[in-house]
């Protein structure tokens, strides 16, 4: 039985399947709310599929399936079976193994320390946290606030008994109660620690309360250096947790979850909320190989969230709904409010990270940056071609004077200079920015199909808006072009992207690497054309005065400029000086005329 057949036999039930190569690998694991219908999805024809999912289904040789009670189940066995196959086309997520946690360890006197390993001995973790400082200063506070011992030392009941330690600085300056010679009994010290568990899962608030009452008890049975003590705790958790609460505690208990997507790149970003603090947060990122629908890279993120750190809370927020559902789970996308408030701090951080790769691989891999900056700029303007040539046009006169063009290109996503043309308008009267457009871009590309056909952009841009756009489609479509180039219009007040056939604008997101190369490349353009403009310009305006004087014709003008520098220079040279260029009687005229 070949293997659509075999697919055609998979129940509408929730589960995960699996594809192998001809060798019997596992090469995707995929979970389904209905296997049947999922599957399906992958085995029609090639041209509806995208180009890396069609690579994939040309190699499956087989399909196996394994039925589960719940989407939940199925979200956790693919995560299982993931990191059990690691499938070729899989996403691949970059694990969070160097963030540090925060460990209770295990034994009679526990110690509260900084790790980056996890190691599966009693111990308690709490974390991770994408904030090394963060995590620091949580443990710092921890150890300024209880009396905990620093030391490695293995301390029982036993050890203490037959004295078999001696107290450290620590005991002496206060900074520990000395668990090692009986100074603190192993119930209070351990009621210390179960206070930073409750602490490190967002039960501050509870704390203080309790810590409350403990005060004015004291106080009323006038213990007042005891009620102090008491006091002095309440400050030092209120510090502390005012620092950390971002809103209102009555919002309950509640996970966040965002994603930002960049083509197969995405970044996403977990926040735990218990008590009004933010106990968690964790960066992940993810690459695709083969193209997944956000929905389904969010119900990823959620499986690992939840496979790495057990039950998820009963309310969970998200940008978008993701392709699962989990039983006693309540995904919700907020409109406005503190809900709304929390998943934009998450996307925050989400875009942080993403902007912290990209910087990472501009200076270590520029190579791959430029090839990710090129595939994000086809994506998003909708290019079937990688834009590896691009060119761009910008107009520049001023009142209609000494009308020109420039054009810049770009290879590779950065300027190739050699190649930049500047144009004089030659058949436009005015100031007429449409025509101009116009003229320069049939003049480009007339010569260009001349003289090199195969080096033909791959993405023209337009320094301007849908006008200008319109005028330089219509030159394109003279010359046969509009179906080999694309052509799009930036406009500089919103950074508008504009696209032939679309009355509607374009924005991206200004952050995207794509706007910048576009900015870019435009600001060239201006550059480059108001430089040749100036240029013109000033030439015409250093020569009119010597054009206006009868007798003085385009050499003269260019003899009397080589040697006098300017029209300054000739007015203070003498007119002995003069007639030695163009005779006596010329040399008195121009002497009369420029005063």
């Amino acid at each position: 039985m070949n293997v659509r057949d075999k697919i055609k036999l998979f129940p509408h039930s929730p589960g995960v399947y699996r594809y192998y190569d001809a060798e019997g690998n596992v090469i995707y694991v995929g979970k389904a709310k209905d296997l049947h219908k999922r599957v399906a999805q992958y085995f029609v024809p090639a041209e509806r599929l995208t180009r890396k999912t069609a690579v994939m289904v040309s190699k499956i040789a087989d399909a196996q399936y394994t039925v589960v009670d719940s989407e939940a189940d199925a979200l956790l066995l693919e995560n299982n079976l993931i990191k059990q196959f690691k499938p070729r086309y899989n996403i691949l997520l970059k694990d969070s193994k160097t963030y540090p946690w925060i460990c209770v360890s295990a034994g009679d006197f526990p110690k509260v320390f900084l790790t980056r390993r996890l190691v599966k001995d009693g111990s308690r973790y709490f974390g991770p946290y994408s904030s090394v400082v963060h995590a620091r200063n949580l443990v710092e506070f921890i150890h300024s606030t209880y009396p905990l011992r620093t030391c490695n030392l293995k301390i029982t009941s036993d050890a203490i008994l037959h004295k078999k330690f001696r107290p450290c600085l620590n005991f002496h300056i206060g900074k520990c109660k000395g668990c090692c010679v009986g100074g603190i009994s192993q119930k209070d010290y351990n009621a210390n620690i179960e206070e930073i568990v409750s602490l490190l899962k967002g039960g501050g608030r509870e704390i203080i309360q309790h810590y409350k009452m403990l005060m004015r008890e004291a106080a009323a049975q006038m213990e007042f250096e005891q009620a102090q003590l008491y006091k002095e705790k309440i400050q030092s958790l209120e510090n502390h947790y005012s620092k950390s609460v971002i809103m209102n505690s009555v919002i309950g208990d509640i996970d966040v979850f965002s994603l930002i997507v960049d083509g197969p790149e995405a970044f996403g970003n977990f926040m735990r909320i218990r008590g009004g603090a933010v106990i968690q947060s964790l960066n992940l990122g993810f690459k695709q190989m083969i193209e997944e629908e956000q929905e389904s890279v969010l119900a990823t993120f959620i499986g690992e969230i939840q496979s790495k750190f057990g039950e998820l809370s009963r309310e969970i927020i998200v940008p978008f709904l993701p392709d699962m559902e989990i039983d006693g789970v309540d995904f919700k996308v907020p409109v406005r409010g503190d809900k709304l408030s929390l998943l934009e701090l998450s996307a925050r951080n989400a875009k942080e990270m993403r902007l912290n790769a990209l910087k990472q691989q501009e200076h270590t891999d520029p190579d791959a940056y430029k090839n990710m900056v090129m595939e994000s700029l086809q994506r998003q303007i909708g290019m079937k071609e990688l834009p590896v040539h691009i060119e761009c046009f910008d107009n520049s006169n001023i009142q209609g004077t000494n009308p020109v063009s420039a054009c810049v290109v770009f290879r590779n996503a950065v300027p190739s200079k050699k190649d930049y043309r500047h144009f004089k308008v030659k058949t436009v009267v005015g100031a007429n920015d449409y025509a101009t457009m116009k003229e320069v871009v049939n003049r480009r590309y007339s010569r260009m199909l001349e003289e090199n056909p195969d080096d033909l952009p791959q993405l023209v841009v337009i320094d301007g808006g849908k006008g200008q756009l319109a005028f330089a489609y219509e030159a394109l479509a003279e010359l046969g072009l509009t179906e080999r180039l694309t052509v799009i219009a930036l406009a500089e007040r919103m950074e508008e992207v504009y696209r032939v056939g679309d009355p509607y604008p374009m924005f991206i997101d200004r952050n995207s690497p794509a706007l910048k190369v576009l900015q870019q490349i435009r600001d060239e353009a201006h550059r480059f054309g108001i430089t040749f403009h100036r240029k013109l310009r000033s030439k015409a305006q250093i020569t009119s005065a010597l054009r206006e004087i009868k007798g003085v014709g385009e050499k003269t003008e260019q003899r009397l400029i080589l040697r006098f520098g300017s029209v300054a220079g000739i007015v203070s040279a003498s007119v002995d000086e003069v007639a030695e260029m163009v005779g006596s009687a010329l040399a008195e005229k121009i002497k009369r005329h420029l005063g």
